[in-house]
């Protein structure tokens, strides 16, 4: 009967106690070329990201609360949903309201801040961090090292140290620059579970339209 009762207990705890909102160590902000995540997924979901009149670069795809290992996810809050206004207002940097809302419900909630403090905050993450606009001359696609999407970021950052960036890839592109940040925004060191840089010497990068 004890065995049976401890089972039970262990079954019915809705919440891990590392998925609690506020309870995390830093910040991952992942950027992403727009380009790329059309000719990836966007142009199939026909999004209005991908519209051949928006202009958009590197967007924020998230602001995401990390652990030293492992992230929350999900966490239970007692914070309003952020308003369809307020996720509006987000598409200039993140592309569309959809995004915007799908990182609030997944990550924002983990961050023990109100949806418009956490969307305050990732705009300024955003901000501080110079995207470089080297890119923008391209004309058509091309492939590249993924080191040299790194390699770009660190000279238009001059503060930013290799082991705070990280650039993944997906079915052979370019997919995201993932910068580390300390809850005050501040560059720091990635935890050995995000520093997994992409290998690539031909990852495709598209230019924008």
């Amino acid at each position: 009967m004890y065995r049976f009762f401890a089972l039970f207990c262990l079954i019915a705890t809705p919440i891990s106690a590392q998925d609690r909102a506020g309870d995390f160590d830093y910040y991952v902000m992942s950027l992403s070329w727009s380009a790329n995540w059309c000719a990836l997924e966007g142009d199939a979901r026909s999004s209005e990201q991908c519209d051949p009149s928006a202009d958009f670069g590197w967007i924020l795809h998230g602001l995401w609360p990390q652990y030293e290992q492992g992230y929350p996810a999900n966490c239970a809050t007692s914070e309003s949903p952020p308003s369809r206004s307020d996720t509006s207002a987000m598409a200039d940097i993140m592309g569309t309201s959809g995004l915007a809302w799908h990182q609030w419900r997944k990550h924002g909630v983990c961050s023990g801040l109100s949806a418009d403090a956490y969307f305050a905050l990732s705009r300024r993450a955003f901000g501080r961090t110079t995207r470089p606009q080297v890119f923008r001359a391209l004309t058509e696609e091309v492939t590249l090292p993924a080191s040299l999407i790194e390699e770009a970021f660190l000279q238009d950052n001059p503060t930013l140290e290799a082991d705070q960036i990280t650039i993944t890839c997906k079915s052979g592109f370019i997919q995201e620059a993932r910068i580390c940040l300390t809850r005050d925004l501040e560059f720091r060191d990635c935890g050995r579970d995000v520093i997994r840089d992409c290998t690539l010497t031909n990852a495709q990068f598209n230019p924008m339209r």
